[in-house]
């Protein structure tokens, strides 16, 4: 999914560390008359430039109807100025250039990158996209149904499926449970005009973030975005980006997804975790890379080392402003997932009771440090760190600070992470397998309600 790429990349940016040698450099500000903010480095090391640019409040979780925000997205690039979507992609193409438009849960997002001699040709091609995009009905039609029929795919794909469900199972009616792509139901009532008017309302410069980093100098770039970006409108009205506070499990919500072809379960545990820069964040990326995230984590060494369960575990923490959620999540065969699940939350329990060892701190401290330095080396990383450090609020030197704390983490600090959000009895877990061989294995666990896969909807 489009989201959970781009949010993955975007949480990515915000929480690794850097060591002085790669600190992010401080970017300059231009703001345009018409609202729209851009933070720009010049960085001559290499001739290519990377575009970034986000839009608040324009993202999945605030769309008047589920699958709109990422329709609209992807229909930016499918034809404009009077450009067919053919057309279109073969500007891109033949500059050896990319730009591509999505929505994630809380903003849309733009990436696009290109040599530094075509700067000037790409970002006129961009802003053609985002300030006269086509939206016609013919492009409209052919990309709503890809995505019923992607929809539909997914159910053949356990491990992408027990995501959507376990989604909804968690978030409900809450807007953070609406799907990027949609569902059937819903992207059957939207029209063009939905998408025309959800793009007047929400998405225009006075909401946008762009950052520019590369071989270009102030002078050109001013010039570029007074040619390009300059006579973007503001948009009409400006909707509030202010969300419900996030659903807290209370007790055991268990979901079982038949599927009756399954040969192995895949399921994901998930429950509160805390908000983008909270100040427990150094501390909980040490406590997660301890439980489920690496290689040598207890999930991996339980699961998959000595019990040859599995070839691939992981936990997470999600970040939202102000609210998240950790997860967990892993696969096997149908005949062993009860044992799964009974070491997955064995290994919670004794997280959040007796915690982890001193050596062990030690060792995630240092994995962290050394694992992640050179993770804003790119313009692109660069570009992207400085729209979602200003989106948080988190201000330019933030890495600097993660990265001291980081290496002064404690193991009461790391304990009293899993000490306040694990839990092995308040939580959301969704299963996805054949019920006739799991779900005797699954009783234990909870009150599992049972859907069929191949009803409507997640």
């Amino acid at each position: 999914m489009k989201k959970v790429v781009l949010i993955t990349m975007i949480m990515a940016c915000v929480l690794l560390p850097l060591t002085a040698a790669n600190s992010l450099p401080t970017p300059k500000k231009i703001t345009l008359d018409n609202g729209l903010t851009v933070f720009y480095l010049q960085d001559r090391e290499v001739p290519l430039v990377a575009v970034r640019l986000l839009v608040k409040g324009a993202g999945t979780a605030f769309e008047p109807a589920e699958g709109l925000a990422d329709l609209t997205a992807t229909l930016l690039l499918k034809g404009a100025a009077g450009k067919s979507a053919a057309e279109v992609a073969e500007a891109i193409d033949g500059l050896g250039a990319s730009l591509d438009i999505s929505a994630a849960d809380e903003y849309l997002s733009l990436s696009a990158g290109c040599l530094a001699e075509h700067v000037d040709r790409l970002m006129a091609i961009t802003a053609d996209c985002l300030l006269r995009p086509g939206f016609s009905q013919e492009e409209f039609q052919k990309e709503r149904q890809n995505r019923i029929d992607s929809l539909k795919a997914a159910k053949d794909n356990a491990g992408q499926a027990v995501r959507l469900y376990f989604r909804k199972a968690y978030f409900g009616t809450h807007p953070m449970g609406h799907l990027s792509g949609g569902t059937e139901a819903s992207l059957v009532d939207l029209t063009v005009d939905h998408v025309r008017d959800y793009y007047k309302k929400y998405l225009g410069p006075q909401q946008a973030v762009m950052a520019v980093a590369g071989d270009i100098a102030p002078d050109k770039l001013k010039q570029i975005l007074n040619r390009t970006f300059a006579k973007w409108q503001r948009s009409a009205a400006v909707p509030t980006a202010t969300l419900p506070p996030l659903p807290a499990p209370i007790g055991k919500i268990c979901l079982l997804i038949d599927k009756p072809d399954a040969t192995q379960a895949y399921f994901v545990i998930g429950m509160p975790g805390f908000g983008m820069g909270d100040e427990i964040s150094a501390a909980a990326q040490v406590t997660n890379t301890l439980f489920g995230g690496r290689f040598t984590s207890w999930l991996s060494t339980e699961l998959r080392i000595k019990r040859g369960l599995t070839y691939n575990t992981n936990s997470t923490f999600q970040q939202w402003r102000g609210a998240g959620i950790f997860s967990a999540s892993s696969y096997t065969k149908n005949d062993k997932i009860g044992e799964m699940l009974d070491i997955t939350l064995e290994l919670i329990a004794k997280a959040k009771k007796e915690g982890f060892g001193e050596e062990e701190i030690e060792s995630a401290r240092n994995y962290i440090l050394g694992q992640f330095p050179p993770t804003l080396e790119s313009l692109g990383a660069k570009a992207r760190s400085y729209l979602s450090l200003d989106f948080y609020g988190l201000g330019f030197g933030y890495y600097d600070g993660l990265l001291e704390r980081i290496g002064k983490i404690s193991k009461p600090q790391a304990d009293a992470v899993a000490g306040k959000y694990f839990s092995n009895q308040d939580f959301v877990l969704v299963v996805v397998g054949k019920a006739e061989e799991i779900s005797a294995q699954l009783a234990r666990f909870g009150d599992f309600k049972i859907r069929k896969i191949s009803a409507a909807g997640f």
